[in-house]
């Protein structure tokens, strides 16, 4: 063990008191956190879950859990006897998981990092294979799975060059980390050339799983109901969008536009929140949650509801992209794209650069640099249906050619395996 590994578990003999504190704290704008501490730390009772060796999949919260919808469902048509993990970090990517996968996979909490709560994990479900969503690197967890001879797979992975800047202030904790990992699926060559400095192996180029996901069956049928809800009246949507964007939004929202906003916040914690926003500015507003058609004075739908993204973006004229007005890195703007909704995303975009350098590109998304710029470009296209339809099927043939990460991630991972999971 290295001495940066030993002081790195060192360190998580006095954390837990700290993180208990810390989710007490969580729990005040979100109670969820209070719930299922025993699988925080790996002490939850044994005869709950199936115990043979599982194929499991690390995905730490919504979007992440989105993104592994593709590829969880590869892996189970690969290994169909096996049994199905999926585990996150927040109440939200639990939630979301269970939605997606609680029919077919156990959903649980992954433990901290402290080196018994990873060693009671592993020793409960046994894994055969482990796949972690994007960039979640935990340094006793991987060396964990290292020692007992568990492959563990980066999937999805994206480093954007802040990050590695921060990874190389820690490289004697990090590199150790990503060379023990069995492989690494990397989302562009820039995310892999950064990942490959950091002295990552087997390291392989295979795109973006979210342009592998679609809709969800209820979706248009959802966004057909929004569109008559909506009535003839101009809507537009901020996706996404993340604290202290809102407040930007709604400072600049013209008072003489017909057209309404759906503004949806990424966390769900922050809905009440937003709602006092709009009140305290006296904006007439309502709540999705209601279901009930649009009023003629409302300017802002508040979106308070999970699992609908796909039917927002097919029931509104065009979509921006929360997370990019603000020093933040952006959100998905590949969902979308993907049903045909015009694009706009904001001058802050590392999360997402290489999607966003391509839909740019590719005529699928236009870019602005403030809110004041963003209200103007809504105005322009909301009056331009020609160009709305050009940005829509330009966005449509965007996400059907970058399709294909899953086939490739699934290669991958039985290239560095072989047989060694059957």
């Amino acid at each position: 063990m290295s001495a940066w590994r030993w002081l790195y578990a060192r360190l998580w003999a006095i954390l837990p008191p700290l993180v208990n504190r810390y989710l007490r704290q969580r729990a005040r704008r979100q109670p969820e956190y209070l719930e299922h501490w025993d699988e925080r730390w790996a002490r939850q009772p044994m005869q709950t879950d199936d115990p043979r060796g599982v194929i499991w999949v690390h995905a730490v919260s919504v979007g992440e859990t989105r993104a592994a919808q593709p590829l969880v469902a590869a892996l189970r048509a690969r290994w169909p006897d096996r049994p199905l993990l999926v585990t996150q970090m927040t109440p939200t990517g639990r939630e979301t998981a269970l939605s997606l996968y609680g029919g077919q996979a156990t959903v649980r909490y992954l433990p901290y990092d402290a080196p018994d709560a990873v060693a009671r994990f592993l020793a409960r479900y046994q894994p055969v294979l482990g796949v972690l969503m994007e960039t979640e690197l935990w340094p006793n967890l991987i060396a964990a799975c290292a020692q007992r001879g568990v492959p563990l797979f980066l999937a999805n992975a994206r480093l954007s060059e802040r990050s590695a800047r921060g990874y190389r202030r820690i490289g004697g904790l990090i590199r150790p980390a990503l060379a023990s990992l069995a492989g690494v699926a990397a989302q562009s060559e820039d995310d892999a050339a950064r990942l490959r400095a950091l002295g990552t192996r087997q390291v392989a180029v295979c795109g973006n799983l979210k342009f592998d996901i679609t809709p969800p069956p209820q979706a248009a049928a959802l966004a057909a109901q929004l569109r008559q809800w909506r009535g003839e009246r101009p809507l537009w949507m901020a996706a996404s969008t993340r604290e202290g964007e809102e407040a930007l939004l709604l400072d600049a929202l013209p008072a003489d536009s017909p057209a309404v906003l759906l503004l949806t916040p990424r966390h769900p914690q922050r809905f009440a929140e937003v709602a006092e926003l709009l009140r305290v500015r006296g904006i007439p507003f309502q709540r999705r949650s209601d279901n009930t058609a649009l009023r003629a004075d409302t300017r802002v739908w508040l979106g308070d509801s999970m699992g609908e993204m796909f039917a927002y973006y097919q029931a509104v004229d065009l979509a921006f992209i929360g997370g990019s007005l603000l020093p933040l890195g952006g959100q998905n703007l590949i969902e979308p794209a993907a049903v045909g909704c015009p694009v706009l995303i904001g001058p802050s975009t590392f999360n997402f650069a290489e999607v966003t350098r391509l839909a740019l590109a590719e005529g699928a998304a236009r870019q602005v640099v403030d809110a004041d710029e963003l209200h103007r470009t809504v105005a322009i296209l909301l009056a331009d249906p020609d160009t709305r339809q050009r940005m829509g099927a330009a966005g449509l043939a965007f996400a059907q050619r970058h399709r294909g990460a899953t086939a490739r991630t699934l290669a991958h991972v039985l290239g560095c395996v072989g047989e060694a999971v059957d």
